[in-house]
């Protein structure tokens, strides 16, 4: 009895196979996983990028994937991370990319370009790219600007004109000691950091091939600041808050604190400041490298430029203006300096820069405070 029992069981078993019955789920497998393993199986058409998170994502996850897909039909799966850790990613993964498109900040697009991790990305493939300003280019050929900005200092405009403090004139006024105890600036590890350590050796006398200017500025930069942040996410609170007057930020932070209520202005010193842009590299050996160039000439288009400007970003497609609601808090004027930083340089110095911040720098942090 128990034999007829397992044969008839086997055959219905076998019958529910061959009706198509769902494949039972495996451990770690969830239902969406299945969803999207269905949705690829009908031919629907995905792209993966991996890039900053914060505005950056937003932007991309609510502003321009949404309409590329209405007029493609291609998906854009968002993975945020910091950009250094983008970069080990793809260079773990560079045997079977899942990756299609990365966005850099320009040392690590110089970094992924010179490790051979990226495609070529120029007007041959990306035709809008015959469109973009050369200065937002990090690298010829390394990738595509997308998000332009500036390094700048910035301050708490009210909490000047209430304590009658002087402008900010130039990158030396930071260290001067006006300021002790209200700043908030970033570490080294971080880009505004590490501009900040060059725009100080560049107003001295010093620069890529000669850092020991910055070095003593920063050190005295550091006597008069409470502490050194790790990251954007940590210096917004203190601005928001009221507790620093003045910082280090990207323009496009700056311009988002001024529209939500801060009472924050970015400063062009007479000395420059850093112009660039996050660019959206092409991975190499890319699993959809057709879509991911189509979407990088997207990104570089004016109507995506127009709509990434709307979120303080310097529209980097020449003949476009930055919005009327930014250019009080963080426009440029005709007059401003700017320089394009040597990014080659920059990825070559970094690691013996930040060594150097750490022991000599960091110990000096509030050692000037009264």
């Amino acid at each position: 009895m128990k034999k007829i029992i397992t044969l008839i069981s086997i055959a219905f078993l076998i019958v529910l196979s061959a009706c198509g019955a769902p494949t039972p789920q495996k451990a770690g497998e969830t239902a969406s996983t299945n969803e999207s393993k269905n949705e690829s199986k009908s031919g629907e058409k995905s792209i993966t990028i991996a890039g900053n998170g914060g505005v950056i994502e937003k932007t991309i996850r609510d502003v321009i994937a949404p309409k590329f897909k209405e007029e493609t039909g291609i998906t854009v799966n968002y993975v945020p991370g910091l950009s250094g850790e983008i970069l080990s990613k793809v260079e773990l993964q560079k045997s079977a990319p899942q990756i299609d498109i990365a966005i850099f900040v320009p040392t690590d697009v110089y970094r992924a370009n010179d490790k051979g991790l990226t495609e070529k990305v120029d007007g041959s493939n990306v035709p809008n790219m015959n469109n973009v300003d050369p200065k937002f280019i990090a690298v010829e050929g390394g990738g595509a600007p997308v998000f332009g900005l500036v390094i700048s200092p910035a301050y708490n405009t009210e909490a000047f004109e209430k304590k009658g403090l002087k402008p900010i004139e130039s990158w030396n006024d930071l260290p001067s000691g006006q300021y002790e105890g209200r700043t908030a600036f970033v570490d080294i590890t971080n880009d505004w950091g590490f501009n900040t350590l060059y725009a100080l050796a560049m107003t001295n006398g010093g620069g890529t091939d000669n850092v020991e200017p910055g070095i003593e500025k920063a050190k005295e930069l550091a006597g008069y600041s409470p502490t050194f942040y790790k990251n954007s996410t940590q210096v917004m609170p203190a601005i928001q808050q009221g507790s620093a007057d003045v910082t280090v930020m990207g323009s496009y932070v700056i311009g988002d604190l001024a529209l939500s209520g801060v009472p924050i202005k970015m400063v062009v010193p007479k000395e420059g400041v850093p112009i660039q842009s996050f660019s959206g590299a092409l991975v190499k050996n890319a699993p959809n490298e057709k879509e991911a160039l189509e979407f990088i000439n997207y990104l570089v288009s004016k109507e995506s430029q127009e709509l990434i400007s709307e979120q303080g970003f310097y529209p980097v497609v020449e003949g476009l203006e930055l919005p009327e609601k930014f250019k009080e808090s963080i426009g440029l004027k005709d007059t401003d300096k700017t320089y394009k930083p040597d990014f080659a340089a920059f990825a070559e110095i970094r690691a013996e820069w930040s060594d150097r911040w750490t022991k000599e720098v960091v110990p000096e942090i509030g050692k000037l405070l009264k």
